[in-house]
């Protein structure tokens, strides 16, 4: 089994002569691409002489949506001085592999440049890649020469494609992206609902595979959740099978976001301390936002689900 990670923030390294593992490394090659959206099939050598900016990527992953504002704007405002963006779709979940899906994320996000679709994972395993997001920065010569993992550090890639393209450098005025969580007061991590990486689940009838009746404890400790009702745990996700349920999550974050998705369309009714949200209506195979605050505290969320067949993949937090 592989070992994916989505983490939210790393260190960048920008320069050749900072990455001694990089340096005069020729760019692997794409492999085992299902599908090409917005081009036809691509290789790196066909792409020498030109900067070319790998971004792996999966649309299900808030870390990699609020990184792709920065990426698409790059490839806007440089793909005629010489810069090409690919981004790699490689996912973490099935749903993510199917094309109608990639295609209407790529119209959704605004996403006009190449995109391979890496569903076996072959060109993750072949730049030996493992974050969502992360990007590859590759000169006219066919070398990695920098690379990034995580969101920020977005001044320095793009002085990094800057150089590469012979443009000046351009000042960092200190600007803040507005849609970048404080990390430092961030509290809660990544939250998964199947059996293959549960470790949140608070409920007392335990996170193994299989269909049985779920209870909340009466106290739910920070970055906990618990469900209510009657669920099947799979590997990759909590499917409701009775005829109502509930999930009832302790966390510290500014912003809620649930992978999830319904046979058929499911309004679920969201609560924060006890205060109705707006009802979220879930169906595609996506990332809903269900709550939206206005800082970083405590706070218990409640999901009422009215119906069966709405199936939880991951909490993630911003």
């Amino acid at each position: 089994m592989r070992h994916l990670f989505r983490k939210a923030l790393f260190a960048v390294a920008l320069l050749a002569a900072a990455l001694p593992a990089f340096a005069a490394q020729t760019a692997p090659e794409f492999a085992g691409i299902a599908a090409w959206q917005n081009s036809k099939p691509l290789t790196m050598k066909s792409l020498r002489g030109k900067v070319v900016l790998i971004d792996f990527w999966t649309y299900s992953c808030i870390n990699c949506l609020r990184t792709l504002p920065h990426v698409t704007r790059w490839y806007d405002q440089y793909k005629d001085k010489g810069l090409v963006v690919v981004g790699v779709h490689s996912p973490e979940f099935p749903f993510e592999k199917q094309e109608a899906n990639v295609r209407d994320a790529i119209k959704q996000f605004g996403i006009h440049y190449p995109v391979a679709q890496d569903n076996d994972l072959e060109t993750w395993d072949a730049w030996d890649n493992k974050y969502w997001p992360a990007e590859y920065l590759v000169d006219q010569r066919g070398n990695v020469i920098a690379h990034h993992y995580g969101e920020g550090n977005y001044m320095e890639m793009e002085n990094a494609i800057r150089t590469l393209l012979g443009l000046p450098r351009l000042e960092d005025k200190g600007g803040t992206d507005k849609d970048a969580p404080d990390f430092s007061q961030l509290g809660s991590p990544e939250m998964y609902f199947g059996s293959d990486r549960s470790q949140n689940n608070a409920s007392p009838e335990g996170d193994r595979t299989g269909t049985r009746d779920f209870t909340a404890p009466s106290r739910l400790d920070l970055n906990r959740f618990a469900l209510v009702g009657r669920w099947e745990i799979g590997r990759e996700n909590a499917s409701l099978i009775g005829p109502s349920g509930e999930i009832r999550l302790h966390f510290k974050a500014k912003k809620v976001h649930m992978v999830a998705s319904a046979n058929d369309p499911i309004t679920i009714e969201v609560a924060v301390d006890g205060k109705p949200q707006a009802p979220v209506t879930v169906q595609r195979s996506m990332l809903y936002t269900l709550f939206d605050g206005d800082g970083y505290k405590d706070h218990v969320l409640t999901i009422k689900v009215p119906k069966a067949n709405f199936h939880a993949f991951t909490f993630t937090f911003g």
